[in-house]
C-alpha cells in the first residue's frame, strides 16, 4: 500500500502518527507474507526482525503522553476480520517451536510459567493492530493512536514481547549451537509442571534455520 492511500494528504512523513502507522502496516504485511510459507527457512529470523521493529513503535506509544480520541465513544467498525487461516498457517510453519513457556506477569511473585504459542501471539497482535488501522484508514487518526496505545498496554505489547523472547531464544540456541530439548508433550491445553519448561524444538529447528543463517549442522 502506498503512502498516498495510507496517509491523509495533510500529514507529513515525519509525523508521529504516520511513523506509527507505517510500522504497523509493515508488520501486518510482513507477517501475512511469512504465513504463506513461501520461504520457511527464513521465517523465524524474519519474524524476530519484524516483532523487534514493531516493539520500537510500541515503545514510542508507551512513552508518549496519554492519547485522547476526538470522539467520546469509539465508532463501530463492524465485524472483526477472520484470522483463523493466518493462525493455522503460522502454526504449521512454526510447528517445531510454536509452543513455549512464558511468565504472564513478571511482577507477580512466584507466578508459574504457562504454555503459549507464537502463532496465537502473532495473530492476537495482528487483531489489535488491524482494529487501529481500520480507524486510521477511515481518517480517525486520534482514534487509531488511542487504540494502538491502549491495546499496547493492555494486550499486544506484552504479547509481542513474549513472542519476541521466544523467537530470540530459538535463534540464539541455533547461533550458539545449543540444541533445544523437547517439551515432553507440552501444549497450550495442558497444565505445565516444573519438569516441562523447555522448548519443543531441538535438532529439527536447528536444521531448518541453521542452514540459512550459515551455521554448521550438528552431526
Amino acid at each position: 500500500m502506498s503512502d498516498a492511500t495510507l496517509h491523509a494528504t495533510a500529514q507529513q512523513p515525519d509525523d508521529f502518527a504516520v511513523q506509527i502507522a507505517d510500522q504497523v502496516e509493515s508488520f501486518l504485511v510482513a507477517v501475512t507474507e511469512v504465513a504463506k510459507g513461501d520461504e520457511p527457512d527464513s521465517a523465524v529470523p524474519f519474524l524476530l526482525l519484524e516483532v523487534s521493529q514493531l516493539l520500537l513503535a510500541g515503545g514510542r506509544l508507551g512513552a508518549h503522553e496519554d492519547i485522547v480520541p476526538d470522539e467520546r465513544y469509539e465508532p463501530d467498525l463492524g465485524p472483526e476480520g477472520d484470522v483463523d487461516d493466518l493462525r493455522e498457517n503460522l502454526a504449521r510453519l512454526l510447528e517445531p517451536i510454536d509452543v513455549y513457556s512464558e511468565v504472564f506477569d513478571p511482577y507477580e511473585p512466584r507466578k508459574a510459567p504457562v504454555p503459549a504459542r507464537i502463532s496465537d501471539d502473532l495473530t492476537d497482535v495482528i487483531t489489535d493492530l488491524r482494529h487501529g488501522m481500520a480507524h486510521y484508514k477511515a481518517g480517525r487518526t486520534s482514534e487509531a493512536l488511542w487504540w494502538w496505545q491502549f491495546s499496547y498496554f493492555s494486550n499486544w505489547g506484552s504479547t509481542a514481547s513474549a513472542a519476541l523472547r521466544a523467537l530470540q531464544s530459538v535463534v540464539a540456541h541455533v547461533r550458539l549451537n545449543q540444541p533445544l530439548e523437547e517439551l515432553d508433550g507440552l501444549d497450550t491445553d495442558q497444565a505445565m509442571g516444573d519438569d516441562t519448561l523447555e522448548f519443543e524444538a531441538g535438532r529439527v529447528m536447528a536444521e531448518e534455520i541453521g542452514g540459512p543463517l550459515g551455521l554448521p549442522q550438528a552431526k
